[in-house]
């Protein structure tokens, strides 16, 4: 058991160490940047990851395991509720709303809900640049339900099934994914190994109203067929499918305070590689202070470091408990994006 778990680890540690080996030196490499569709799938959905610089895959018990490892789930004590509502880079509002409840002799149960909408602006046109009477608008849906289970005490798996929709003005692309995870506890300090594949599925193409028109198929010659309506035929665009290893365990526990640390490599199908880490530091379950740093070794990303705080207030007389989390994420010349998160056990 114990060679098992030695191989366990080496195998790990060698993925990450490749990851970030791979990228010191990618300046001959094709990032294939902009080439999937649904791009807000990579938001980070929460305040508590944001502010530990998106490392999260390996930290069980918190809602947002949904969306980062299913299989963190089931670490979950009570039932769950969480929302969240920023305002997103270019003044785009995120949404991210999610619930989850434990089934006792199944696991644990989730539904959730993240989107990225544009308010309405002025239809404009060449003809008409001050606008045509008509207003447009946009939004991104991404819907999941999530399981997961702890098979032994140290090892538990998860996944989500989700509906992702794109929509501008009249035309729309949709299509389903699954995300699989895995996380195991090793004994060697109670370090957490994950690995975890998201957004598999189909591609998305727009289509819609927007997309018809009216050609005529001969210019130069009049006949009885003036008009033929016609449709615009859009490309199909696959999913930001990444698959992330990353590691996470305690510098220090006691009753009194818990200083946790993290680390997620990530290999995307539209970037380079790049590293997440991040750290979180709670004084009685109570207070918690979080700082990281996302895309390390990633010379084109905008976004890096982060902080944030939390509090957790029991409510008096019950068995609930308050969650109020803050994270602040510089993205340099795109500005920041301070998200606010509430949530509640019970």
């Amino acid at each position: 058991m114990m060679k098992s778990n030695i191989k366990i680890l080496a195998l790990t540690l060698f993925l990450s160490i490749s990851l970030v080996i791979g990228q010191i030196d990618n300046t001959q490499i094709i990032s294939k940047t902009g080439t999937t569709a649904a791009s807000f799938l990579k938001i980070s959905p929460d305040a508590r990851s944001a502010a530990m610089g998106n490392a999260f895959i390996a930290m069980p018990g918190d809602i947002s395991s949904m969306f980062w490892n299913p299989a963190g789930l089931d670490y979950l004590t009570q039932s769950e509720v969480k929302f969240v509502q920023s305002r997103w880079i270019a003044d785009l509002d995120y949404t991210f709303a999610a619930f989850a409840m434990k089934l006792p002799g199944i696991g644990t149960i989730g539904l959730m809900a993240q989107g990225l909408s544009v308010g309405e602006d002025l239809v404009r046109t060449e003809e008409k640049p001050h606008g045509t009477g008509e207003l447009w608008d946009a939004q991104d849906l991404a819907i999941s339900a999530s399981i997961s289970r702890r098979l032994t005490d140290h090892f538990s798996i998860g996944g989500n099934a989700k509906y992702i929709s794109q929509r501008i003005w009249h035309s729309q692309a949709s299509t389903f994914a699954l995300d699989f995870g895995s996380l195991y506890v090793m004994p060697f300090y109670g370090i957490r190994l994950a690995a975890v594949l998201s957004n598999y599925g189909g591609k998305m193409q727009l289509s819609g109203r927007d997309l018809f028109f009216s050609n005529d198929p001969d210019v130069n010659n009049n006949g009885t067929v003036q008009f033929v309506n016609s449709e615009y035929q859009t490309g199909r665009f696959p999913l930001p499918v990444t698959f992330r290893v990353g590691l996470s365990g305690e510098f220090m526990k006691t009753s009194f305070i818990k200083w946790t640390w993290a680390a997620d490599a990530q290999h995307p199908n539209d970037n380079l590689e790049s590293v997440n880490v991040g750290t979180e530091i709670g004084i009685m379950e109570t207070m918690f202070l979080r700082g990281g740093y996302s895309n390390l070794f990633l010379d084109t990303a905008e976004d890096g470091l982060t902080l944030g705080f939390g509090l957790n207030y029991r409510i008096w007389g019950s068995s609930s408990i308050l969650k109020v989390d803050y994270a602040y994420a510089d993205f340099g010349r795109l500005k920041d994006v301070q998200r606010f998160a509430l949530g509640i056990t019970f």
